[in-house]
């Protein structure tokens, strides 16, 4: 026995046993453990300085699964209209295109200059349009390979085979999260894309730093996080529980000092608990006015830009958002397509610009728009492009980014990326630069050496900042 009248063993035991028809809170109070909470091990996701001082906080990722067409949406092409079904010039052939022969195809949609700084883009974007002025448009960005999986996994982990922890991952790895309430990187997907769950992956971080999947085909507070809520226990017994639970782990973790997953572990324990009161209100956009609400539209990715908002405001540190699953973008078959896409996320994503402009959140908010890689100039059939690698466009917005700028270029038929090129590499460095942290510097020791989210490469982009 010891002070408090009972040993851990015989709590243990008891347990184990049934407790001889007694609850949870009655065996608790016997061993004397319900003085309030135990001592816990300190929060892996309790925020932490950055390298230096950074001009963002918080990031929100709208991800365009698939790939969507540059030449169709933020960087057309007068040249396709002048060759319009021609072969690309050789001079502009690179590698296995060389053989290419397909036909150039110009965009079927109109094009415009929007907002004062005059930025031709199509019609597919009419509300972004009208916000460009706070966007920074990269169109010479490329990748390493032009298929859906190895281009989803280095736009999200910064390698193309899945070992590698996510963006969002070394991002709370890095600098923790402002609300210990809930999730520091949280993804938004209606199901799961064809790589899962590995482009929200800890891999061998800690696994609090795992991004939260929701599924937002319908997001209703009251079951949107699995499990949430307890069925069995109420509040108080839940806090006498875990009180318990926290002092027996925080002795275990002492005899094991350092033990970073172990920290992990029980810090996912007190979050599951605190998530019950504050999760449930997050995700409860029914809380905004109507004409919020209407700012946004409805269906699943509008709801989830207002989702993402809310979020940025209590404080959580990534939100990636994924418009639909499988590939929506891949339009193989008709670009025109491309039209039912831009309709379903162009109004949101301009509301949600605007509302963080508005709440005076999209100066330290860098919201991030692009998918794996962009498509062909030339056509694939009649009326589809293919996927491409070697120049695409991506976009920023807030966080200390020039609004209203255009970065780079691709070739006048948008085959290449020609001027200030951007590898994923440089874009990733540029984030973390952005938010205070050396490409560099934020490493992980595992099987032996260092790892970060850049490898052995990337540039910092200087040339987007304010």
């Amino acid at each position: 026995m010891n002070d408090i009248g009972m040993t851990r063993r015989e709590v243990l035991r008891r347990i184990g046993g049934g407790f001889g028809g007694l609850g949870l809170a009655s065996v608790f109070a016997d061993a004397g453990f319900l003085r309030g909470s135990a001592p816990a091990a300190s929060s892996p996701l309790a925020p932490k300085s950055p390298h230096f001082t950074p001009r963002a906080k918080r990031v929100i990722f709208l991800f365009m699964n698939g790939g969507p067409s540059h030449i169709d949406t933020f960087d057309p092409k007068p040249g396709l209209t002048r060759l319009q079904g021609q072969p690309l010039p050789m001079s502009f052939r690179t590698g296995s295109a060389r053989g290419n022969n397909s036909p150039l195809m110009d965009t079927p949609f109109r094009t415009a200059r929007f907002g004062q700084s005059g930025i031709e883009m199509t019609e597919l974007y009419p509300e972004v349009g009208a916000r460009i002025d706070d966007v920074c448009v990269i169109r010479s960005m490329y990748t390493d390979n032009p298929n859906h999986e190895p281009g989803l996994l280095l736009m999200n982990s910064g390698n193309m085979q899945p070992i590698r922890p996510s963006m969002g991952s070394w991002l709370t790895y890095a600098l923790g999260t402002d609300n210990q309430n809930l999730p520091g990187f949280v993804v938004l997907c209606p199901g799961k894309p064809v790589v899962g769950p590995q482009l929200w992956s800890n891999s061998f971080l800690p696994g609090i730093f795992q991004g939260t999947h929701i599924n937002n085909r319908n997001i209703d507070p009251r079951s949107i996080i699995r499990d949430v809520n307890n069925r069995y226990l109420s509040p108080t017994a839940q806090r006498n529980q875990l009180d318990l639970l926290q002092e027996m782990n925080q002795s275990h973790l002492e005899a094991r000092a350092g033990d970073e997953h172990l920290e992990a572990r029980i810090a996912s324990l007190e979050m599951a608990y605190r998530m019950q009161g504050e999760a449930q209100e997050a995700f409860d956009i029914s809380r905004e006015s109507s004409a919020t609400r209407g700012l946004y539209g409805s269906g699943e990715f509008a709801n989830a830009c207002l989702v993402a908002r809310r979020l940025a405001q209590r404080g959580v540190r990534m939100t990636q958002i994924y418009y639909g699953n499988g590939q929506p973008w891949d339009d193989h078959g008709d670009i025109q397509n491309h039209r039912n896409h831009a309709r379903a996320s162009d109004k949101p994503i301009a509301a949600l610009l605007r509302d963080l402009k508005n709440l005076g959140m999209l100066e330290d908010t860098l919201v991030i728009w692009g998918g794996e890689f962009g498509r062909t100039p030339m056509s694939q059939g009649s009326r589809g492009r293919d996927h491409h690698h070697l120049g695409f466009t991506m976009w920023l917005a807030g966080g200390g980014v020039k609004g209203g700028h255009i970065h780079g270029a691709t070739d006048e038929f948008g085959y290449a990326a020609v001027t200030d090129r951007v590898h994923v590499h440089d874009l990733h460095a540029t984030i973390l630069h952005l938010l205070g942290l050396d490409h560099e510097r934020l490493t992980y020791r595992y099987s032996g050496r260092d790892f970060r989210l850049t490898d052995v490469h990337g540039q910092v982009v200087r040339g987007i900042m304010a």
